[in-house]
């Protein structure tokens, strides 16, 4: 028999921890941010603006699948909407039930959302992977349960899918000879000035693990000499808003294995950095940088090409560079793939019909359509 309970405090989470990391490891494109440690982290300095609504799936008392949910307000045509949605809030590219068998998760889910009070306005299944680890299967589930949904893409997301190539010296060929050119050059221009070397720490994780806060401040001192020191967006390493947040995530990440830093050293001194989270194999960019000084001599290129060098070597099989930008990633990316939003409009919620017409009216300004993603 299925069952469905809820969580709403994240107290409750080291009491399925085990159970969590389980069915992490069966979850078809897992990444880091379907993790317990990542989820507990972010709620610790975001949580205080939502609600909580992880729902767990039994089978005659046995976890067979977890479903991440969060309430949010956001701001919808001059005023605040309350959104049922995933908890990823564009930290990462793409998220999903975890488990062996998501859609089955998301159907048992969804109904357990439809069968108790609604406390949201509208339901916003965005950073689906629809096209890649998802494979339709949310557009499958949501028509199961007889939800009718729109679909539309998000946003692209820039992907080195490392397994298609027979190692680091297939890939390196099969990228542009005048690029393959600029990066030899930015080496050795780098290299005439000093020993280079590329330094990367992903610890194995546990209790005793050390975060080496020594490299992540050499990252924070790299992004106040560039470009993310001026960013408006409050996102990076350095801006206050999450600065904190990014020190605090830093140790997490470090003991529960799913921290991935890189930096590039000219004689010991470092001039850029990658800093990433990993988990099986899959890599995820979340911020990179250099130092000013050093960005005519390519240290920001230098940097990915060893770094993308060395996930070969340790059996990564993909590299997501992130969405957006990708005209500057065109150079590194083997896949530009999209992800997609799936919207359900309750019938007889008025903000939720007036954002439904919006949509339909935007989309037929553009000559557009919703986008049909199906697993069969």
């Amino acid at each position: 028999m299925t069952t469905v309970r809820e969580i709403n405090d994240p107290a409750e989470f080291e009491a399925i921890s085990a159970d969590w990391h389980r069915l992490l490891a069966q979850t078809p494109g897992a990444t880091y941010f379907q993790s317990p440690e990542w989820l507990a982290g972010y709620w610790q300095h975001f949580g205080g603006r939502q609600k909580l609504r992880l729902l767990v799936v039994e089978d005659d008392g046995r976890i067979t699948g977890i479903l991440p949910l969060v309430v949010r307000s956001s701001r919808r045509l001059a005023t605040n909407v309350r959104v049922l949605t995933y908890p990823l809030d564009d930290w990462g590219s793409y998220f999903g039930p975890i488990g062996p068998d998501p859609a089955a998760t998301l159907a048992a889910g969804l109904d357990h959302v439809r069968n108790t009070p609604r406390d949201w306005q509208v339901m916003e299944l965005a950073w689906v992977d629809a096209l890649g680890a998802d494979d339709g299967r949310t557009a499958d589930a949501l028509e199961g349960v007889g939800l009718e949904t729109t679909c539309e893409t998000r946003q692209t997301t820039a992907l080195v899918e490392l397994q298609q190539y027979d190692g680091w010296q297939q890939y390196w060929a099969s990228r542009q000879s005048r690029w393959r050119n600029n990066v030899r050059r930015s080496e050795k221009k780098l290299a005439a000035q000093g020993k280079l070397t590329h330094l990367r720490y992903r610890p194995e994780g546990g209790p005793d693990t050390d975060p080496r806060y020594d490299l992540y401040e050499a990252c924070e001192e790299i992004a106040s000499k560039s470009w993310q020191a001026d960013s408006t967006t409050g996102t990076t390493l350095v801006h206050d808003e999450v600065r904190e947040f990014f020190r605090e995530s830093h140790a997490i990440a470090a003991r529960s294995g799913g921290l991935d830093l890189n930096l590039l050293l000219l004689d010991g001194k470092p001039v850029a950095f990658n800093y990433a989270y990993h988990h099986r194999g899959h890599v995820f960019g979340l911020r990179t940088g250099y130092d000013a000084s050093a960005a005519s001599d390519g240290a920001g290129s230098v940097l990915q090409a060893r770094m993308i060098e060395d996930s070969f070597e340790r059996g990564d099989h993909t590299y997501d560079l992130g969405p957006g930008y990708l005209d500057c990633k065109r150079y590194w990316l083997t896949a530009a793939r999209p992800s997609f939003r799936y919207t359900h409009f309750p019938a007889g919620v008025p903000i939720a019909h007036l954002m439904r017409l919006k949509r339909n009216l935007s989309r037929w300004w553009r000559g557009g359509r919703e986008v049909p993603v199906t697993g069969k």
